[in-house]
């Protein structure tokens, strides 16, 4: 039997496993819940299993059968801060959270590849660490498991990684898509106080108003981008939070924002956070206020070794047919933390259609309508099992 074929026979399991995973979603680094179900899904299998120290992770070794290499086969756990509005049946209990990045997808389908290749481990030339992150929502959990040691976990260091995600639009139903080099921006956080002096709304001349100067701020960042970065080499900025005031008739005392800021570049990623926080600061200071703001870089870029990339490529096609793989045209603003793994570690991550309707008009990851079609699981969990047998026998020669 073939791996393909055994994962659809393992598709209900999959399905449920998911689906138990949505009801109950949990945001950040601690997820107790997810990683009970979990580790009661790995329940049985040959794996030396380790929990993560700061986060709720899992790391799970199986021992092949013959010495060889080490691949790493990752999914991330953490759901989002946002109510669930999807209309599935068997939707979010938590008010609040929902799995609306399909990170309850990659679970299972990353517990599927578990399950295929300890069936297979007397056959496999080295081991396979399975990585279960917490905490990829800004979280930067996989910064913090590669500090516990997850690249390290079989005792050597890793030698090639992969990574899946499934998308609720943009491509359709179990196509599978990537590109080499530069897959996803590098990300940062600007955080911006601006200090004034409240007053009546009558007498702005009497007060030193926060707002004007705030929303100048907001506006003069996207110039700034058109005016000091390449074009071909791009900055996106988007102001995500802005608060102020508490009243129409109130000048307050201060008006606060957030930002995130990507790139693509490690020269635009160095210089992006420090030109942002010079025009805060200008703007502030030619009003004649104060300024608390800060700049924190958070992801890098997400970038596929080119041969790993070729060798992702190859396999889609072989196991599933030519018209299942679809070269991606151009990197996605969106950000990522196994761009951590793959800085250490040749490797690619790859994105994996999940949309049950049009994908070009239906809710993308993130909203509180999003919806993935969970048929897709047992396509996903054959293809990162199928990475790593392949790839343990390259390594083996």
């Amino acid at each position: 039997m073939s791996l393909h074929s055994d994962a659809a026979a393992l598709l209900d399991e999959l399905v449920a496993l998911r689906r138990d995973l949505h009801r109950i979603p949990e945001i950040g680094l601690q997820l107790p819940r997810t990683q009970e179900r979990v580790l009661t899904a790995l329940d049985g299998l040959p794996l030396e299993i380790t929990l993560g120290e700061n986060l709720s992770s899992i790391t799970a070794v199986l021992r092949g059968g013959r010495p060889g290499g080490t691949v790493l086969l990752r999914g991330d756990m953490d759901a989002l801060p946002v109510t669930e509005a999807s209309g599935e049946e068997f939707t979010s209990i938590l008010d609040g959270a929902m799995h609306a990045c399909g990170h309850d997808l990659h679970t299972a389908g990353l517990v599927g590849a578990a399950r295929l290749l300890a069936a297979r481990k007397e056959d496999l030339p080295g081991d396979v660490v399975f990585m279960f992150q917490p905490g990829e929502e800004g979280w930067d959990g996989a910064g913090l498991m590669i500090d516990e040691g997850v690249l390290t976990a079989s005792g050597k260091h890793v030698d090639a990684a992969y990574g899946l995600h499934v998308s609720a639009a943009s491509y359709p139903k179990g196509q599978f898509t990537a590109r080499p080099g530069t897959l996803m921006a590098a990300s940062g956080a600007l955080e911006v106080r601006v200090l004034g002096d409240g007053g009546h709304g009558s007498s702005p001349h009497d007060a030193r108003d926060p707002i004007p100067a705030a929303c100048e701020m907001v506006t003069a960042l996207q110039t700034m981008v058109t005016r000091t970065f390449d074009v071909f080499d791009p900055v996106v900025i988007t102001v995500g939070s802005f608060h102020a005031g508490t009243r129409r008739n109130i000048i307050p005392d201060d008006a606060v924002f957030e930002a995130t800021l990507r790139s693509f570049s490690p020269e635009v990623a160095a210089r992006v956070g420090e030109r942002a926080v010079r025009v805060c600061r200008g703007i502030a200071q030619a009003h004649g206020l104060d300024i608390e703001v800060t700049y924190e870089p958070e992801y890098p870029a997400t970038v596929n070794d080119a041969g790993a990339y070729e060798f992702v490529a190859a396999t889609i096609r072989d196991v599933f047919g030519e018209e299942r793989f679809t070269e991606m045209a151009d990197p996605i603003t969106g950000s990522e933390d196994f761009s951590r793994v793959l800085e250490r570690v040749p490797g690619a991550y790859l994105f994996l259609g999940a949309c049950p309707a049009d994908p070009a008009t239906a809710p993308d990851n993130h909203s509180p309508r999003a919806r993935f079609d969970d048929s897709v699981l047992g396509d996903g969990a054959a293809l990162l099992a199928e990475l790593a047998v392949r790839r343990l026998a390259l390594l083996a020669g």
